[in-house]
């Protein structure tokens, strides 16, 4: 099992620039306003990934009763899953399955 270090913080999204609150439920790790992240973690919560890439949202896929954003980092060209946050924008969501 991953361990999961915990960081719920605000930060500037480097894709939009738009200001990003605290989640307040979980660990915030992408904007949900463009659904970009930053490929900061090799364990969730570490920081201690050197690349520092973009993560693009390349797709979503259903999981359980909610969703995944895949990612690719722009970097490094990693991908990446992470669940779907309350807030995050449905235009966005339903943008990427679009263009699958």
């Amino acid at each position: 099992m991953k361990r999961f270090n915990m960081i719920d913080e605000q930060f500037i999204c480097e894709n939009c620039g738009k200001k990003v609150d605290k989640l307040n439920y979980t660990a915030r790790d992408h904007c949900p306003i463009c659904l970009y992240s930053k490929h900061v973690d090799i364990l969730p919560g570490d920081r201690k990934n050197e690349c520092c890439g973009l993560l693009e949202p390349i797709d979503i896929e259903k999981f359980k009763d909610t969703y995944k954003i895949i990612y690719k980092c722009q970097k490094c060209g990693k991908t990446h899953k992470n669940i779907v946050a309350n807030d995050d924008s449905f235009d966005e969501i339903l943008k990427i399955m679009q263009e699958k």
